[in-house]
């Protein structure tokens, strides 16, 4: 026997309301469509719903029993209705984000932790990945946002790209290491000692090579590889190696104080930290509103970054 939906809803309401012309009104509906509403719901069950001659009206136990599922059909859509309301105002919802591994354990992970303080009703889901997979991901709608260090690059026009942190790397090494000490640091300083490779397609691995020319070497000898960002600056603080890495993710690493940049200037990439989102499509709110909270977390970020930036004493002239 199939019963419908608002029969019992109404039913709930005239029972937790005391009376009919009570329920209505918590409804938001008429005296007289909720009492046909009831009477046809008693015809289709061929068993009456309230004991006759009693007020405040008081239910069978079938009665009763219909009222506990039409309570469990108006809380079910009154969190419809909430999903809804959050859903178009960004507060609640998913959002699937795609992000280069170094940048997002060491600054982004951080910012969506304080996003979620003000924003619980939003789960977001994240994975690694790089410009080319990630490109592919927002294409077939199974990421909202990637953030990814960009150059001069033709994405092509199905996408949008906005800046938050201009790039910059840097060589990084343990804060005793002997390379700190020593003035000027020149070329084949750098040569001496054992590297850690950035991961598998990342584009500090492109850098790395950039800086391998502009020292004169045909060869690093890397010592450690493939790790993340944890492990590299495990590595980093228990060895004399040396590891290109982005100055802000060091930035944002500077009060555990176990890596440290080293003071030689490397030929810079002409490329930028930023948001990648597709044009033209239906966005997520949720997804607008975590992008706008790290735009605006790095809007105030960014300048703090570069003061640290300009207090570098670089130990040899500008590359």
């Amino acid at each position: 026997m199939k019963l419908n939906e608002r029969h019992l809803m109404q039913l709930a309401a005239v029972l937790d309301a005391g009376g009919v012309s009570e329920g209505a009104a918590m409804l938001g509906l008429t005296q007289p469509a909720v009492s046909r509403s009831l009477a046809m719901l008693e015809a289709r069950v061929a068993e009456p719903l309230f004991v006759k001659g009693r007020r405040p009206l008081q239910p069978t136990p079938l009665g009763a029993q219909l009222a506990v599922q039409g309570r469990a059909i108006i809380a079910a859509s009154r969190r419809a209705s909430d999903a809804v309301q959050g859903f178009v105002r960004g507060t609640t919802g998913l959002v699937r984000v795609g992000g280069v591994p170094f940048f997002m354990d060491a600054m982004i992970s951080r910012m969506i932790g304080e996003f979620q303080q003000h924003e619980p009703g939003i789960t977001v889901q994240q994975s690694y990945m790089n410009l080319p997979e990630m490109a592919a991901a927002l294409e077939a709608g199974q990421i909202d946002l990637g953030i990814v260090p960009i150059g001069v690059l033709d994405l092509g026009p199905g996408f949008e790209f906005t800046e938050i942190l201009p790039g910059r790397n840097i060589v990084s090494c343990r804060p005793g290491h002997p390379l700190m000490r020593k003035r000027p640091l020149e070329a084949q300083d750098l040569t001496a000692y054992p590297w850690v490779a950035p991961l598998p397609g990342s584009p500090l691995m492109s850098d790395l090579q950039m800086i391998l020319m502009s020292i004169g070497m045909s060869d690093l000898n890397i010592r450690y590889s493939g790790g993340s960002l944890m492990s590299v600056v495990n590595v980093l603080a228990e060895t004399d190696a040396l590891a290109v890495l982005p100055f802000s993710v060091v930035f944002a690493l500077r009060k555990e104080n176990r890596i440290a940049v080293l003071p030689y200037d490397i030929p810079q990439p002409n490329r930028s930290l930023g948001i990648l989102r597709r044009v033209n499509v239906a966005r997520s709110p949720a997804a607008e509103r975590l992008a706008g909270h790290v735009i605006t977390a790095f809007e105030d970020l960014k300048h703090v970054i570069k003061r640290h930036e300009n207090a570098v004493i670089w130990g040899n002239a500008a590359v």
